[in-house]
């Protein structure tokens, strides 16, 4: 396949890469110039459990991206969805399929101002990885991948695109109980990303304080209930299971949100917790313990923004 993955953050480049090396025609469409100098002069580097390996990719502004893709990966952040699609928006053909991947809550919402519904992948993935510096990433640790077609059906499209990241390693399965589990992955970040972003712990450091763990879990059970409410079979003792196996697991790792606010960017805060207490309260369920955690980010985004 052709793939475009907008976004050459350190998940674009996880998947990016590894779709590369089993051999699709990738391009990396970023907008960071010297991250994309470096892919295209020293190649893509990615460390994992198993050693580094150095990958061969080409890496454009979006822009620059030429010809129809087959699949369109999103790996933005959700607050540049829809101005980078509307970049993109000339390489969209009419067969190109559109896959998001990316945290949050909405991102099908924004996807469907550019693409129809039916051509339109929705899923979650939990693999770690971190972007170290210009043409490199770390991912330590191991995941799963979950995708299912926006409007329900299963079709060969998806099926494809099933087999081509289940190819690349990235345990890959069709499910369409598939949000479920974005709001289960919205729950699992939700605790993760903002409680380590106001207390600069890493995943393990956070794991090992009790008092940590028990603000983390009451967050994912808040996240629950409004999925409950909201007709989602959403599963609260998988969350929590997964919480217990990650802080092991990925003890090393700062989430992406921590990463922000360590570099004085914008977060994913909105699209995230904030989103959670908005569909709380059309619900008239209370999140107070989430809507904390959302005001403390945004706090500490303005700190550094004004």
């Amino acid at each position: 396949m052709y793939i475009v993955v907008v976004g050459a953050g350190a998940m674009g480049c996880l998947f990016g890469g590894f779709l590369q090396e089993k051999g699709h025609r990738v391009v990396l469409a970023d907008v960071w110039r010297q991250h994309i100098e470096e892919m295209n002069t020293n190649g893509l580097r990615i460390e994992t459990s198993q050693g580094e390996r150095k990958i061969r990719v080409s890496a454009k502004f979006i822009h620059e991206v030429e010809g129809q893709p087959d699949l369109l990966i999103i790996f933005t952040k959700t607050f540049h969805t829809e101005n980078a699609l509307k970049t993109a928006k000339g390489i969209i053909g009419n067969e190109t399929v559109v896959l998001t991947l990316q945290n949050g809550l909405g991102n099908v919402e924004t996807i469907e101002k550019f693409v129809p519904r039916e051509r339109i992948i929705a899923g979650i993935t939990n693999f770690p990885s971190d972007l170290i510096g210009p043409g490199m990433v770390r991912s330590l640790g191991y995941g799963e991948t979950i995708i299912m077609q926006a409007h329900g059906e299963i079709t060969p499209q998806l099926e494809k695109v099933r087999q081509a990241l289940n190819d690349a390693g990235f345990n890959c399965k069709i499910s369409k109980e598939v949000f479920d589990s974005i709001w289960e992955k919205v729950a699992f970040n939700a605790a993760m990303n903002s409680v380590t972003a106001v207390t600069g712990l890493t995943v393990g450091q956070l794991g090992a304080n009790p008092e940590g763990v028990k603000l983390a879990r009451r967050i994912v059970e808040e996240a629950i209930a409004v999925a409950g409410k909201k007709g989602l079979g959403a599963n609260k003792e998988a969350v929590l299971n997964t919480l217990e196996r990650v802080f092991v697991e990925h003890a090393g790792h700062k989430p992406s949100m921590l990463q922000d606010i360590l570099a004085r960017r914008k977060t994913e805060i909105e699209a995230i917790n904030c989103a959670i207490v908005k569909e709380a309260e059309k619900e008239g369920i209370p999140t107070p313990t989430t809507e904390v955690l959302c005001s403390l980010v945004r706090i500490l985004e303005q700190s550094y923004q004004n």
